[in-house]
């Protein structure tokens, strides 16, 4: 990230001397994209770490929306298989017992009793002297969330000694095992950066869901605020009804002589004929006082009932600012952790759990990816760690050998500093924004699905929110709330981290240097590097934002939200990607949870919404018989049924965008079929004209997620 002043590179971090890696991929073996017959779940692509059971362990083809919290017992699985699988890649002669016996010794280790002392406060449930603290198991409802203790020590050095167990004792066991082979210093080893990195995508990634728990039970206590308030409001109303008729009743009657009052006073023994008049009245004025005290208790009522509601909103007041400051606290925690991340670590982060691309694609997705972990390695061979924001806000108080970062008028850039390396000003980005890009760009070619933030698919505006908040900052979910909410920076200076929108501002992505943005795209409909818009707009995260909402952008033409290409005359090209017929990987499309079905992700989405209008209407579920058809399950049925499939490479099943049904649907006329026609339309799915009754080939059986032939 060499600086300039010339605009156009000084803000790209492009090292001048770093070695390239290969590729721009981690060297470690990836254990996520191995290809399995079993249906995927959503999470089965996060973190590269779950098993085959968990991935297989799904029922039906519901996308889970939220990572399944591990259990101890099962989180220490997950490490052991990963710690298993890279020593057994490593000695690759080791047998299923050796394995085995070295899982068993490793167990014998790790379950030997250890003492409560080294944590328990002085007095405080201490053990006797001698004995082994037993810990008891958590109390049915009580909350699961562990006290806070003191941290000791580095933090990472803290928090990565439980895998250090595993990925050390395990090949320790493994070379006591085998003959000939020493047995490795475990206590003088030290943890690789791709376990270091995959130990921190796993840690914000918890950090991650907690603070969106916390964010949606926030959300429901603002709703009950909002109840409150308007209960409040209600009972106010009333309130003020019934006094303003109190008063007015009181007032006329303390004005009132005491006749009016009383008009029995007004009896006349002389006057017998006025008597029925006078008895008249006096009922009315009786009448008149009991309404007036029924007004009265009716006040005190609504008086009382307007101290209860005010209590209430008090209460909901209290209940959501507790919410937002434990949300709050898993952001200010989440900092504090990519604080603590070495520059090298977040470059192997970097790589983690991308899904290849096609062709050009790839190719660019590489290099970003390459350029950032150069720049990252040549930060760490100088010794440089990326300081936390809050560290850059007093320029006058920077860390030991940063200055500020100057524009080309020779003006503070706020949020980043500079450094020397050689003789050369290298610009120095806040650790979260670190953070934010690494993670940014380990999700490239996830698929893009409209309205999700992750893990598995995203939008535009979820995808930059998703990457920010494992670098500790909640953003909102739509482009346009981000713009409003951000720190807007002069687009000549902008730099890596900054989101940047299109013009009109309903496309967002992440600057990654030399020209690039990372994004998900409703146009490949995929997390990829694209071109720097012409025309963009920036805002900086890790800066103060404005006291009042940024002008809103002026509007622009030529793409709708998230860069979806905007409907053109005649039919639409079925081609995404960049992929040709056949030939999309597995890891870019959705399972729909039966047999090996997938589709395009939006178009998995669809379906399952589909799946349940059907299934609620004839009790049981659509019966899909085929869906995406690989370039060689194209050639297997052609030359099975040379009559009837198409020529491999043209199907249009080949495009993962189409499916083949049964369970009626495949019989036109019938109650299911006839269902179909009226209602698959609203999920996105119609029938070509060539498959209807009377067409060219009619195959009712076959529908196609919008009109692909």
């Amino acid at each position: 990230m060499a600086a300039s002043r010339t605009p156009a590179r000084a803000n790209s971090p492009r090292p001048a001397s770093a070695a390239r890696s290969t590729g721009g991929r981690s060297a470690a073996p990836r254990t996520s994209t191995t290809r399995t017959a079993a249906p995927r779940t959503s999470t089965a692509r996060g973190t590269g770490t779950r098993t085959a059971a968990a991935r297989s362990g799904a029922a039906g083809g519901k996308r889970a929306s939220a990572r399944p919290h591990l259990t101890p017992a099962e989180a220490a699985a997950l490490r052991e298989a990963l710690a298993l699988r890279q020593a057994a890649a490593a000695r690759p002669g080791v047998t299923p017992e050796q394995l085995a016996a070295a899982r068993a010794a490793v167990a014998a280790r790790a379950g030997a009793p250890r003492t409560s002392t080294s944590r328990t406060p002085a007095g405080r449930g201490r053990p006797a002297g001698g004995r082994t603290a037993v810990r008891r198991p958590p109390a049915r409802g009580r909350s699961r969330t562990a006290r806070r203790t003191p941290r000791t020590g580095t933090t990472w050095s803290t928090r990565l000694g439980v895998i250090a167990t595993s990925a050390l004792l395990i090949p320790a066991a493994l070379a006591l095992l085998l003959p000939g082979t020493p047995a490795p210093d475990v206590a003088g080893s030290a943890l690789d950066p791709t376990t270091l990195a995959l130990t921190a995508r796993s840690s914000l990634l918890e950090q991650s869901d907690r603070y969106q728990r916390l964010a949606g039970a926030a959300d429901q206590r603002r709703t009950r605020l909002a109840d409150a308030l308007a209960a409040e409001q209600a009972a106010r109303d009333e309130l003020a009804v019934t006094q303003l008729s109190v008063g007015a009743a009181a007032a006329e009657l303390y004005r009132a002589d005491a006749t009016s009052r009383y008009p029995v006073l007004g009896l006349d023994l002389h006057d017998a004929g006025a008597t029925s008049g006078v008895l008249y009245r006096q009922a009315l004025a009786e009448r008149a006082g009991a309404e007036l005290s029924g007004d009265a208790v009716r006040a005190a009522r609504s008086a009382a009932r307007l101290a209860a509601a005010t209590a209430r909103v008090a209460d909901a007041r209290a209940a959501v600012s507790a919410a937002e400051q434990r949300a709050a606290d898993v952001l200010v925690a989440v900092r504090a952790e990519v604080g603590d991340l070495p520059p090298e670590v977040s470059g192997r982060l970097a790589g983690l759990g991308t899904i290849p691309a096609a062709g050009a694609q790839q190719e660019r997705n590489d290099a970003a990816t390459r350029r950032w972990q150069e720049y990252l390695g040549r930060l760490a061979a100088a010794g440089i760690v990326p300081p936390p924001a809050a560290a850059l806000a007093d320029l006058a108080a920077l860390p030991a050998g940063l200055s500020p970062a100057l524009d080309p008028d020779g003006r503070p850039v706020p949020g980043v500093v500079w450094a020397i390396i050689g003789n050369e000003p290298v610009t120095v980005l806040p650790a979260e924004t670190v953070a934010a890009v690494s993670n940014a760009l380990s999700q490239l070619g996830r698929p893009f699905v409209a309205g999700t933030a992750g893990p598995e698919t995203y939008d535009c505006g979820g995808f930059t929110a998703a990457s920010w908040l494992l670098g500790g900052y909640a953003l909102p979910g739509t482009p346009e709330a981000q713009w409003a909410s951000g720190a807007a920076v002069p687009f000549r200076d902008v730099q890596v981290g900054d989101l940047v929108f299109s013009p009109g501002g309903r496309d967002v992505g992440i600057y990654v240097g030399d020209g690039d943005v990372v994004g998900a795209s409703a146009a490949s409909y995929q997390v990829g590097v694209r071109p720097l818009p012409a025309g963009a707009s920036a805002v900086r995260v890790p800066v103060p934002a404005p006291a009042g909402p940024n002008a809103p952008l002026p509007p622009g033409g030529g793409a709708g939200t998230c860069g979806a290409p905007l409907p053109t005359p005649g039919p639409a090209s079925p081609q995404w990607g960049g992929w040709s017929n056949g030939r999309i990987p597995a890891e870019a499309l959705c399972r729909l949870g039966i047999a090996g079905h997938a589709l395009r992700c939006d178009a998995a989405a669809s379906y399952a919404r589909l799946d349940a209008a059907f299934a609620a209407e004839f009790g049981t579920p659509l019966r899909i018989t085929d869906s995406y058809r690989s370039f060689g399950a194209q050639v297997a049925a052609y030359y099975a049924k040379p009559g009837l499939a198409a020529v491999p490479g043209t199907s249009n099943h080949g495009w993962a965008l189409a499916v083949d049904l049964g369970g009626g649907v495949n019989v036109a006329g019938t109650p299911q079929w006839t269902w179909m026609t009226a209602n698959a339309a609203r999920f996105g799915f119609v029938q070509p004209e060539w498959a209807r009754p009377g067409g060219e080939k009619p195959e009712p059986w076959h529908w196609e997620y919008g009109y692909i032939s």
